[in-house]
Parts: C-alpha cells; sequence; structure tokens
C-alpha cells in the first residue's frame, strides 16, 4: 500500500514539474524582430557595391542583423535593368543582384509602398517584385494589383505569428488598381481602408504590423494629424507602427502598450548628410514580442557613411541618445539605456 502511495505521489510530482517547465517555456517563448528605416542601394550604392562586394554596406552590424528573428525594412529603390525613367527629381535603382546584398543582411521583409519603387515605371517595379520572390524575401506595399498590393505577409517564428502590411501617403498616382501596378496609398485621416486590411488578417496573427512611408523628407516631428492617426491604427488593431520617409529619426511613442515609431530615419544610402539634422545618425530597433504583445524595445545607435552602416560610436551614440530621448519625451516615453520597457 505506502509503495503504491509513493509512486503515485511520485507521478504527480513529475507531472507537476513538467507542468511548471511547459507553462515556463510557454511563459518565455519571445521573437526579436528587427526595423531599419530607408534603404537605398541604388545610384553610388550599387556603384561601391560592384566594387567592394555584396556585404559592403553592413559594415560591422551584419552579427547585429543575425540576432534577430525577423528583420524589416523600407526599400528605397527598385532592383531593375529597365532605364526608361519616371520624370522627377530622383531615380533610384540598383541592378537586381543587389539583391544578395539584402540576403547578406538577412532582410526577410522589405515594404515597397514609397515614391521610388515606380522610379523606372510598371515594368522596373514588377522586375523588383520578381526580383525579391526569387531571393525568397517577402515584400508589402506594392503589386501587380491593387489586390496584391494589399496583401499582408504572415511569418512565423518560435510559434508566434506576426503580420505586416505596407502603406504609404504618396504620390497619389502611384496606386494600383484592379489592372494597374502600384503602391498601397491611403490618405491620412481616413482609417476605413486600413480597418478592413486589419479585419482581414488580425483573427491570424498574434503581432500586427503597419510598415508606412509618410510626409516629407528632414522633419523632426510628426504633426497632430499623423499622431492622431496612428493612435487610430492602433485602436483598430495595428500592434506596432513603422514609419520612414523624412531620412531622420523621430520620437517613439508607447500608445495603450503599443509602439509608434513615427520615422525610423535612414538606414544605408548616398545621401548627402545635413550638418544640422544630422539624417547620417540612425538607429536600429529591436522590439522583443510575445503572444500577449510587445515587452521592450532596444535601440541600437548606427552611423551611415561612406554607403556603408556601422556602430556608432563616442559622441555619435551621445548625440543620437540625447536626441531620441527629446523627440520621444513629447509622447512621455521613457528610455534608460537605450532601452523602453512596454509590458
Amino acid at each position: 500500500m505506502c509503495k503504491t502511495i509513493l509512486f503515485f505521489l511520485l507521478v504527480l510530482a513529475v507531472l507537476a514539474t513538467a507542468f511548471l517547465y511547459l507553462k515556463k517555456e510557454k511563459k518565455e517563448k519571445t521573437v526579436i524582430l528587427g526595423f531599419g528605416g530607408d534603404t537605398m542601394l541604388g545610384r553610388l550604392t550599387n556603384k561601391t557595391i560592384d566594387k567592394k562586394g555584396y556585404a559592403y554596406p553592413w559594415g560591422n552590424i551584419i552579427p547585429l542583423l543575425k540576432s534577430t528573428d525577423i528583420n524589416i525594412v523600407n526599400l528605397e529603390t527598385t532592383l531593375t535593368n529597365k532605364t526608361k525613367k519616371v520624370p522627377k527629381v530622383f531615380n533610384f535603382k540598383a541592378t537586381p543582384d543587389k539583391v544578395k546584398t539584402l540576403q547578406m543582411g538577412n532582410i526577410h521583409v522589405v515594404n515597397l509602398a514609397n515614391n521610388h519603387v515606380l522610379d523606372f515605371y510598371d515594368s522596373g517595379l514588377i522586375e523588383t517584385i520578381e526580383t525579391l520572390d526569387k531571393a525568397k524575401i517577402k515584400h508589402v506595399g506594392a503589386g501587380a494589383t491593387i489586390q496584391q498590393a494589399r496583401k499582408p505577409v504572415i511569418l512565423t517564428a518560435n510559434g508566434i505569428k506576426i503580420g505586416i502590411i505596407g502603406y504609404t501617403d504618396y504620390p497619389a498616382d502611384w496606386a494600383a488598381t484592379e489592372n494597374k501596378p502600384g503602391t498601397n496609398v491611403i490618405k491620412i485621416g481616413d482609417i476605413q481602408k486600413i480597418k478592413q486590411d486589419i479585419k482581414e488578417v488580425r483573427p491570424h496573427v498574434d503581432i500586427l504590423i503597419a510598415t508606412i512611408h509618410w510626409g516629407p523628407n528632414m522633419r523632426q516631428h510628426p504633426p497632430k494629424e499623423f499622431q492622431d492617426f496612428a493612435h487610430q491604427m492602433i485602436d483598430a488593431g495595428i500592434d506596432i507602427i513603422h514609419g520612414h520617409s523624412a531620412h531622420i529619426f523621430q520620437g517613439i511613442e508607447v500608445y495603450n502598450n503599443k509602439l509608434i515609431m513615427y520615422d525610423t530615419g535612414d538606414f544605408v544610402d548616398d545621401y548627402i548628410v545635413d550638418p544640422v539634422l544630422r539624417n547620417d545618425r540612425s538607429f536600429f530597433y529591436k522590439v522583443c514580442v510575445d503572444t500577449s504583445g510587445i515587452k521592450k524595445v532596444k535601440l541600437i545607435p548606427l552611423l551611415i557613411s561612406n554607403m556603408q552602416v556601422n556602430m556608432a560610436e563616442g559622441e555619435n551614440i551621445k548625440e543620437a541618445e540625447k536626441k531620441i530621448k527629446k523627440l520621444s519625451a513629447q509622447f512621455s516615453t521613457k528610455i534608460d539605456n537605450l532601452i523602453i520597457k512596454i509590458n
């Protein structure tokens, strides 16, 4: 009798230990998302890659890019051999082989909803999409039809499902239609289209991201209508807003335990550096999430120089940290040691 009781108690102890272990494992399961800003591999960057190799633009940050589960950037260029340009001031393109640079940078998803993806007309966009598809790099925000441009990407990492939708607020005449290639254009303040997108994808994911190219260049603060619209997107079901377009980073807001990165600045490019706004200073944003939401954000200061991005050092770290704290303070966001704790 005693042996039976002891055996029964032993079985209960083993089962209890296993239950606690599985509960702990489930609780600790997380995904690290990496966000970069505008990534422009064309023009001088394209020529420099030809000379110095596909990995060159990533400098010393490749280990950083490999420390995450999913990396997302805004691809600020076409990947095409087309030569006919849309009449505009700047037309960006990298040759299709430069998709290898994205692969070496461990880039999983690119946003194509922006003001450069149609720089070489519809054919340039289609070749860009085909190039990304062959390289198995996911893309959002543009397509051969409006249905494709609005289609979300859903990725699973560590059992957590991540959904991504891409948007841009300009140019309006680049908007995709039922029978015309283009981008997923939205009007700031018009939440209905986004609500429809959210309704279709939200039940299938744990975390939902809107990556959006919005607003003019070199603006340090998002205007009130952008803030209001961001809040509407969060209220409608978005968990993370990944903003880009200004070429300089803006403040970060934690709204209802969700994350709004109003602008993530530049990631890599060949742009002239503004001596005051310092568009060469940027961040890589590591966002830790689980099925319950966002846990924390870690900001890694970067410096862009000679068509290459590297980890920032010394004074550049101090100045970038000082600025992001000041810009984020307007949203009452606390940043300690370049970390934002959320849940």
